[in-house]
């Protein structure tokens, strides 16, 4: 009994705190019409406590993407705003492939024996197929703007990829959606002084969805390849 309660703790704590973020009306401030009214105060008290605010930063950012809060788009580019796109790319980049990382063990951790023992032939077939693609899978689906952070963490977690593959096809798979919304929020100052809000559906603009489709297509190479040679096997 004790075992089964320490198993399934750390996925309650993400759903406690999810919770509480709507409970105790945090999700308020999170919005470009606050911002708008603070975002010169904001800037200056960064600017002097400028390492306070990256340890923050990055700190609540670890919360949201391990809780799944939907307000990650908001503060990468506020993170773009605050540190501008470079030093917010890796601070985002790193945080919010921690804070998965944590969401993905709390699940496999969780789910991970029942699904063992409750799993149909065909689930099994595909955890099994997915295990020897996993990394360039999951760099395809995290380079793809068109699949929600949150399910892209949870389904490896259920499947039980390794947690090195999930780590580090989510470090890189995330970059260019991130560098995108960092570079958003660079002139967001601008923006918010002319009463103005940025549009997050930039993402989805020909110009910048096409090259980073053509990313993720590159990124399932190595997949058709070991196919063919393996079909090319006699």
């Amino acid at each position: 009994m004790k075992s089964n309660l320490i198993k399934w703790l750390p996925l309650a704590i993400l759903v406690a705190i999810f919770a509480l973020f709507y409970l105790l009306g945090f999700n308020r401030y999170f919005n470009f019409s606050y911002l708008q009214d603070s975002h010169a105060t904001l800037k200056l008290w960064v600017d002097q406590n400028l390492l306070i605010a990256l340890v923050g930063f990055g700190f609540a950012y670890i919360i949201v993407t391990a809780t799944s809060l939907p307000i990650a788009a908001f503060l990468t580019i506020l993170g773009g705003f605050l540190f501008g796109p470079y030093i917010s790319l890796i601070l985002v980049d790193i945080s919010a492939t921690v804070g998965a990382s944590i969401l993905f063990l709390a699940v496999k951790t969780s789910f991970g024996e029942v699904l063992k023992q409750k799993a149909t032939p065909w689930v099994k077939k595909l955890e099994t197929g997915f295990k020897k693609n996993a990394f360039f899978y999951l760099l395809f689906l995290r380079l793809i703007p068109v699949f929600p952070f949150w399910v892209v963490t949870l389904v490896p977690g259920l499947l039980r990829i390794s947690l090195r593959n999930f780590f580090f096809a989510t470090l890189i798979g995330i970059i260019p959606g991130t560098f995108v919304y960092a570079l958003l929020g660079n002139g967001l100052g601008a923006l918010l002084k002319q009463g103005e809000k940025p549009d997050l559906s930039i993402i989805f603009d020909l110009e910048i969805l096409l090259p980073i489709c053509g990313l993720a297509i590159l990124s399932l190479l190595p997949i058709v390849y070991k196919r063919f040679k393996k079909n090319e096997k006699p």
